[in-house]
Formats: C-alpha cells, structure tokens, sequence
C-alpha cells in the first residue's frame, strides 16, 4: 500500500509522515530530502543551481538513499542533519524548480515506492509521483502556524527571516505543487500532532 502525503512546508508532512510510517510498520519515504540532498551535493562541489542539465547529471549519477531511523545520504556522505541548514533552505527551490532534476527524482521515487508497504510525503506525490497511491492526504495550516513550526524546528533561527523565507518559497514552489483531486484535505492548524496521525491511520484502515 502507497500512503501519499501532500502539503506545503510547515503543514507537518514530515512530523505526521514518519510518525505514520511507524504506527502502521511502513516505510518512510522523505521526497523533499531527496532534493535538500542534492542541493547540498551541489553546494558541496559548486555546481551553478540555474545549470539544469548539470544538477539532473549529478542527480543521476548520485542516486538518494534513507537508512535507519530516516538517515539521508547521498554520494557516500551522511547528510541527515546537513540537508537542515539554512543554506540548503535558501537554494532547494532553485534545484527542484528543473524539470530535468524533477523527473530524474520522480523515477527514483517511483522505483522506492514499489517497494513494499510506504508512506510518501512531498509536494506532488499524490497528483504525479504516485497517482496510485491507495490513500492520498492533502495537509494545511495558517501561514502564521506554518511559520512557527518551521522556527521550532530551526534552532536559534530568527523567527521573522523564516516566515519571510517561507512566504517566497511557497510562492516559488506553487508551480511545481500540485493537489491530487481524490486528495482528503486535513487542516493541522489547531490539531496535535497525534490527532493528525489519528485522521490519517483512520483512512489507511478504511481502504484496506
């Protein structure tokens, strides 16, 4: 079974995806790691962020792979907490806004989704990466919300820069977001973090 997870950044995809993941024995699948991990190959080795050609060779060649416990690596380098830098904030929308590095991730994401029981999470899984997916949730929250849980999650971050950042990147990012039309919306906004699971477990259950 595919669980796609959907959402624009600060809505809890992450914290409600591998939560998910480990109630119901899935795997978790982290898109938008996937990307964070290629900026920072390419911040690493220099490679010009509006060269899409180049950044979809690199991807290519540096396939994306998760660990235990949701560790990121790519090209022999554990980039877990590095892909968390403000840096890598700063340029992913730039690396992920190329087709070309979009569809070499997306058969990537294909190819791991296929691969047993998973829960997705990213921005067009439901919609693109995968249109099969059994369950598809669309989660929300106020900007303001979004915003807050972005600076928890940024320690010693200045909370105005990163609702700031957030606002362009959503603006960035609206056109490589797309909606599935079977997607059920869940607004996160006033509900804890297991209430989130709790909705979402329930429409697994539902469709098994």
């Amino acid at each position: 079974m595919i669980v796609a997870i959907d959402g624009p950044a600060g809505a809890g995809k992450s914290s409600v995806a591998r939560l998910l993941a480990r109630r119901l024995g899935f795997r978790y699948l982290d898109t938008g790691a996937m990307y964070r991990a290629l900026t920072w190959l390419a911040l690493e080795r220099g490679v010009d962020l509006a060269d899409g050609a180049a950044l979809a060779a690199l991807a290519g060649a540096s396939p994306v792979s998760f660990g235990d416990g949701g560790a990121v690596a790519i090209a022999g380098s554990d980039v877990t907490a590095a892909i968390r830098e403000p840096r890598v904030d700063e340029a992913v929308s730039v690396v992920a806004r190329h087709p070309g590095v979009r569809e070499v991730m997306r058969q990537r994401q294909r190819a791991l989704s296929h691969e047993g029981d998973v829960v997705i999470e990213g921005r067009d899984i439901g919609a693109v990466v995968a249109p099969d997916a059994e369950v598809k949730v669309w989660l929300v929250a106020d900007a303001a919300v979004r915003a807050q849980r972005r600076h928890a999650e940024r320690s010693g971050a200045d909370a105005a820069a990163l609702a700031t950042a957030l606002r362009d990147r959503d603006e960035r990012d609206a056109v490589d977001t797309h909606r599935a039309q079977d997607a059920v919306e869940v607004d996160t906004t006033a509900l804890t973090l297991d209430e989130v699971v709790e909705r979402v477990a329930a429409l697994v259950e539902e469709r098994r």
